[in-house]
């Protein structure tokens, strides 16, 4: 049969045969034998399009990617906390950590070697993670008795990191004495080096290069070199460092300086965030004196189209109080507290109803934060085949500030819930959130926003492949009494990906999007490959009129990614969209190489108070 007549059989038998049986269902509901005959006739059309489809590669791999019953699921955190617990309550004598070569060397087998002479020369380049700072990143220590949960967690929070590709700890009984534990983590690094780029036109360029481990400390350093052929300096270059982890204390620390055609200026941020539930006290501080820039924060709504020189800075603690002390993955309440300020020497001209949003001003702001999280670990999600954390849980906030503006003193207010848990019998990844707020000052309520987010992952799904998923979001913003020159667009691409147009803009929006992932065994040059399809529709207007008499524009495309987990290289991606109802400055077909960072996962975790971002 052809293949493309096989292909396009399947598809109407995804269309056709399951609409058919429900009809048939909703048509003759108390008929069993009608039931028992339709799910017959339906076995037998997939047995047969199966058998059909195995006769070719092409139509494999397109059975594959349509066609995929689920597969059990398998609850790792459970299969991990169960070896740690055999030991539980058993005192640790002994901690050894063991770093990996980057290429070669398994878990399972840790004295293989470099097969190739490229990865035996990368595995000499790397330094690997030097072991007193993993030794600062344990939650444990000798003396201390074993405890599964906080082992668990300190897997997690050592594999979060953006060097370290896996971690494994492993526990042996003491062969002199049963009441003592040897420990001993092995650790697999990424491979630090890193080099990316993007082209816009023959206008301008890029080119990055970086080092996500340098030393083998953890810190991260930063070189980019950008170029434009109108605008001055004609080349220039952003330099970033990044300190983690000061002390063994949670610390972060990160300076910038930038002098590009785009921007210049120095940036500084100090963080110590609460990335575990046993970390009471959270505080950061940020700086940005920017001499020439666009755009106050990145990903802004407002683009000034005149270069801005400003002061910004910022500084916020918070307190974690157990809800019921002692017990592992219990709810928190934190308190937040801060402010940051904002002034400019040179600003662009606005109108009177628009020069707020460029005011001199202090903020300052507290929060309340009601949190629980917890994690549970998975494959082949945003990554290709290496363990995945997935947290759990939920956020509610409530954050309250006073705005003292240069044009006039405002409150603000905004409420915000969250949640994301296992679905019922685990049938994938449910995160829901919603928000309001606003501020409130002599002119009224204004600057508000209403905002809500589904986003479901399914489980994975069993093909002749590594497996599938299937990803659906859907994200609604409305804006109230917003400022003119504060506009959504759909350019983002958690609203219709490649889309480039900024004539369909406006203070609503609604976007739907749709993505089936197919993971590939097959490898192109050690790269993890994946399969993708996709349906983006966004709709999006005027923030007084009902969302779906709004413009609507929609992309419909596919693509393949790359990604080796050995680098911290971004994933390649090579995707072909169709826009059918595109604005007249914007083609029909979108066709883009381009780097793509990994998903994530919204952490639940208690954040420094600040206002909603309407972007």
């Amino acid at each position: 049969m052809n293949r493309f007549l096989l292909f396009f059989i399947m598809l109407l038998g995804l269309v056709m045969v399951k609409p058919v049986n429900m009809l048939a269902q909703l048509t003759d509901a108390d008929s069993i034998d009608n039931k028992v005959i339709q799910q017959q006739k339906q076995e037998q059309f997939y047995d047969s399009l199966k058998y059909k489809a195995s006769q070719g590669k092409f139509t494999q791999l397109i059975y594959d990617f349509l066609i995929s019953p689920p597969r059990p699921y398998v609850d790792k955190k459970e299969l991990a906390l169960n070896y740690y617990s055999q030991l539980d309550g058993k005192i640790i004598s002994e901690i050894k950590i063991k770093s990996l070569d980057v290429f070669g060397p398994t878990f399972q087998d840790t004295s293989r070697t470099a097969s190739s002479k490229l990865e035996k020369a990368a595995n000499k380049i790397h330094t690997k993670s030097n072991l007193p700072s993993i030794e600062k990143l344990l939650l444990f220590k000798v003396g201390d008795v074993v405890d599964a949960e906080v082992i668990y967690e300190n897997e997690r929070l050592i594999r979060s990191l953006p060097y370290i590709k896996e971690i494994n700890i492993l526990l042996e009984q003491d062969s002199a004495y049963s009441g003592f534990v040897k420990v001993l983590i092995l650790i697999k690094d990424r491979f630090s080096f890193g080099v990316s780029g993007n082209v816009h036109g023959i206008q301008s360029a890029a080119f990055e290069i970086y080092n996500n481990n340098i030393f083998g400390v953890g810190h991260e350093i930063a070189f980019v070199f950008a170029g434009h052929v109108n605008k001055q300096p004609y080349l220039g270059a952003e330099t970033y460092y990044k300190i983690k982890n000061i002390h063994g204390k949670f610390v972060d620390i990160f300076f910038g300086y930038l002098n590009t055609f785009k921007s210049e200026g120095f940036q500084f941020n100090l963080n110590k965030p609460f990335i575990t539930t046993s970390i009471k006290w959270g505080y950061g501080a940020t700086a940005m004196r920017m001499f020439r820039a666009n755009y106050i924060f990145q990903n802004d709504v407002v683009y000034s189209e005149s270069a801005m020189d400003f002061l910004y800075y910022s500084a916020w603690g918070g307190h974690s109080f157990n809800v019921k002390k002692y017990l592992r993955e219990n709810a928190q309440i934190v308190l937040t507290a801060g402010f940051n300020r904002q002034e400019f020497n040179v600003r662009p001209v606005y109108d009177a109803e628009n020069i707020n949003y460029f005011a001199d001003r202090t903020f300052l702001l507290s929060g309340i934060t009601f949190t629980q999280r917890r994690f549970i670990q998975d494959e082949l999600v945003y990554s290709y085949g290496i363990t995945e954390d997935i947290p759990e849980g939920f956020k509610n906030e409530i954050v309250y500030g006073y705005d003292f503006n240069e044009f006039g003193n405002r409150h603000y207010a905004h409420l915000l819930l969250s949640n994301g848990n296992l679905l019922i019998n685990k049938k994938g990844y449910l995160y829901t959130e919603a928000d309001i707020g606003g501020y409130y000052g002599a002119r009224g309520f204004e600057q508000g926003q209403i905002d809500a987010r589904v986003h479901f992952i399914s489980k994975l799904l069993n093909t002749k492949q590594k497996g599938a998923r299937i990803f659906i979001n859907t994200d609604y913003t409305i804006g109230l009494h917003r400022l003119d020159i504060e506009s959504l667009n759909l350019s983002r691409d958690n609203s219709v990906r490649g889309f480039s147009s900024r004539q369909a803009f406006g203070k609503q929006r609604l976007s739907f999007n749709l993505e089936y992932v197919l993971f590939l065994q097959k490898e192109f040059y050690k790269f993890n490959m994946a399969l993708f399809g996709f349906t983006d529709i966004g709709i999006i207007g005027s923030n007084k009129e009902f969302i779906l008499t709004q413009d609507f524009y929609s992309g419909l495309g596919m693509g393949i990614r790359l990604h080796n987990e050995n680098l911290v290289f971004k994933t390649i991606q090579l995707r072909l969209a169709f826009y059918p109802f595109h604005p007249n400055n914007m083609s029909l077909v979108g066709f883009v190489l381009e780097e793509q960072s990994k998903g994530q996962f919204y952490s639940f975790e208690p954040t420094q108070p600040q206002p909603l971002r309407f972007e």
